[in-house]
């Protein structure tokens, strides 16, 4: 038997491999299909199932491409409906595996054909279940997404939730491995443990849905505190259930270098985006007026989910090109397809021409300090809720960035704001979106809040 976890940490994402006797499966892949073929080829295996736990929302799977790939069958629980050609399975159905089997097990509430796939050894006896979105370390699946795709309402989905979780899971043995979709950090949950694995007995112990005294409880518990899902959701649950371009044809569609003056021309485009993908404290010394700073670095795709939206929009990068390759990687893993280019020679070469650049005002925690004390200017904290509840400036307002497109324009343009995040990466990308919408009433405190806190506590 050879288990393999697959993590993303960008994407907070599990895929998986599983191994016997020559025969693999491959759990919830991501989009592009090269690191999996590499695996099979260096293991002499053949890829039997491509096992889905459901159509996913927060990326685009690589099913598709696998299967055209390797001819593995794709796997869906019951109820599922997609546009190509897959296997959906009935509850309790058996797929054997070299001398291991996987077990269908459906799970409906954070979507209606969510399944678990639990794995026996050749004894039959269970050994690990890959849990998709319907429980993960710490928490289970949000239920409010598939709303509408069912017809029912977000507690009505909860209430199915808890249903699959008491009917299916709970009575399965302690020592049970756990593997789910997701870990800390995806918009999937609200409260994941940064561990990646664990057992179903910890998990029985630990997770506070697991512990609710009542289904009403349950309900109100898991419900309570989310917040509204990233506006590109739907659109990867459509490219999901619906189909997409191949990998390589996204590839190969968005790497075109563009000279300074072409670029300026499709800058023009309607709705066009263009995407700054270094760090930030390059891109606040300078960049092209009206692009917007995610950098490469941090959690990229999942901002880019977040800010862009429309899976649909032009983009245009400004990087370094050695990174271009990479990044429509990672677009194309949340669904952006639609790269126009990026320019050549990145940064330096709008510089050289001579073209106007723009610039963030950004000043130190220390300058911050001494000039909030003298204006009493508000203060905007874009970090999530729960950062902010946990330790906030008094005078702090609290708008999150992942719903910036939201309340940005009912901003007062004629105040003037500080603005924090927690280091700086997505307080950069806020201003940086707020500029481009003709808002410079913004001055960004570098470091952040953690700058900030240990100035006012040196000791810690």
């Amino acid at each position: 038997m050879h288990v393999q976890q697959l993590y993303t940490k960008c994407l907070a994402h599990g895929a998986y491999y599983i191994e016997s006797e020559g025969e693999a499966a491959i759990v919830d892949p991501l989009r592009e299909p090269t690191s999996y073929l590499s695996i099979l080829k260096e293991r002499g295996a053949v890829l039997k199932y491509i096992f889905e736990t459901h159509f996913h929302a927060d990326f685009v799977s690589g099913h598709i491409d696998l299967q055209k790939a390797t001819g593995a069958k794709i796997v869906y629980g019951p109820t599922a409906h997609a546009c190509f050609e897959c296997e959906v399975a009935q509850d309790g159905e058996i797929y054997p595996l070299g001398k291991l089997s996987m077990q269908v097990l459906h799970t409906p509430g954070h979507t209606m054909e969510s399944a678990c796939f639990l794995l026996k050894d050749e004894a039959g006896i269970d050994k690990a279940i890959f849990t998709g979105d319907t429980l993960f370390l710490g928490d289970v699946g949000r239920p409010d997404l598939a709303q509408k795709a069912a017809n029912l309402s977000k507690e009505q989905l909860a209430g199915l939730l808890y249903d699959s979780i008491h009917a299916k899971l709970m009575p399965l043995s302690n020592d049970l491995i756990i593997y789910p979709g997701h870990g800390a950090g995806s918009a999937c949950g609200k409260n994941m443990m940064d561990v990646t694995t664990d057992t179903l007995g910890r998990q029985k112990q630990l997770n506070y849905a697991l512990n609710q005294p009542t289904k009403e409880a349950f309900i109100h518990a898991v419900l309570d505190g989310i917040t509204p899902p990233p506006g590109y959701f739907g659109f990867n649950v459509a490219m999901n259930k619906g189909g997409y371009d191949s990998f390589e044809t996204v590839m190969e569609r968005g790497f075109k270098g563009l000279s300074v003056a072409e670029f300026e021309t499709a800058m023009k485009e309607e709705d066009v985006f263009v995407l700054d993908i270094r760090s930030e404290h390059d891109f606040a010394n300078g960049f092209v007026p009206g692009s917007i700073n995610i950098g490469l670095g941090g959690d990229f795709a999942p901002w880019v989910g977040a800010i862009i939206q429309d899976v649909k929009t032009p983009i245009l990068l400004v990087g370094d090109e050695d990174k271009i390759a990479e990044t429509i990687m990672r677009l194309s893993r949340v669904g952006f397809d639609s790269v126009k280019g990026y320019l050549n020679d990145g940064f330096r070469a709008w510089m050289a021409s001579g073209n106007k650049i723009d610039l963030i005002d950004r000043i130190s925690a220390e300058q911050f300090l001494y000039e909030v004390d003298t204006n009493q200017d508000p203060v905007v904290d874009v970090r999530r809720k729960g950062e902010f509840d946990v330790f906030h400036l008094d005078e702090a307002l609290h708008f999150s960035l992942d719903q910036i497109n939201n309340w940005y324009n009912i901003i007062d343009k004629s105040q003037h704001y500080y603005i924090h995040c927690a280091a700086g990466y997505r307080s950069i990308i806020a201003t940086s979106f707020l500029q481009s919408k003709g808002f410079r009433n913004f001055t960004e405190i570098k470091g952040g809040f953690n700058a900030i806190k240990t100035l006012l506590n040196p000791s810690h």
